[in-house]
């Protein structure tokens, strides 16, 4: 092998890292929180772009969302804003995030979790911990498995170039609340149940904060 041909491998190949480690910059049960409206002059993601996205891009978001969908066309505008978004990267992030916050939520200590969630959730969440707390309830829950990651809806604000994803979530678990005096009260630590649960992140595309927030809950 040559010289030269050497050094053109040693390039592509640091092009190729660059790359991958853009690609993982991404990502780094609640009653009654919804989606705050529209605010007036902003638009959803519109189906034109200044750059076409390329067909491999296509194919992470068409794996995930039907073709030409408004969820498709506003994750197409996401791309389009920010090249190094993955979709399929953001779906695994949210699987983490998920699990995480369930086990922060059931143990009563927010406090590693807290910089993934919108202030009016999190407050949602710290309530339901201490009104728990004050009845004297324990709770200890382990996730067998999730069993869904999926993107409910997909919207794009195209002026302020907010982002918000919903997921569906499934998961199988074990839970179990005891009282103060370590009586079983509800649940069980054999019986299996599912939890259905809808979430939405959100996140300015092109910000130099390259994590997601939780901003709304639900079923």
């Amino acid at each position: 092998m040559s010289s030269a041909t050497l050094i053109q491998l040693l390039v592509l190949a640091a092009i190729a890292v660059f790359l991958i480690l853009k690609l993982r910059s991404v990502l780094g049960t609640r009653e009654g929180f919804e989606k705050p409206p529209l605010q007036p002059g902003e638009r959803e993601a519109v189906v034109s772009g200044p750059a076409p996205v390329a067909e491999e891009d296509s194919r992470d978001i068409t794996d995930h969302v039907p073709e030409g969908s408004d969820s498709a066309r506003a994750l197409m505008a996401m791309k389009r804003a920010e090249p190094s978004f993955s979709l399929s990267e953001f779906l695994g992030g949210a699987r983490g995030a998920y699990e995480m916050i369930l086990v922060a939520f059931d143990k009563g200590d927010m406090s590693e979790v807290r910089g993934f969630i919108a202030p009016d959730v999190l407050a949602a969440f710290e309530e339901a911990i201490a009104t728990r707390r004050d009845q004297g309830l324990v709770v200890d829950s382990k996730i067998i498995g999730i069993r869904e990651v999926a993107v409910n809806e997909a919207t794009f604000l195209t002026d302020s170039r907010i982002a918000e994803i919903t997921v569906r979530f499934q998961a199988e678990m074990t839970t179990v609340v005891t009282n103060a005096a370590g009586d079983i009260v509800e649940g069980s630590e054999t019986d299996m149940r599912r939890q259905r649960d809808v979430w939405t992140f959100q996140r300015a595309m092109g910000a130099d904060d390259p994590n997601w927030r939780l901003v709304a809950t639900g079923e």
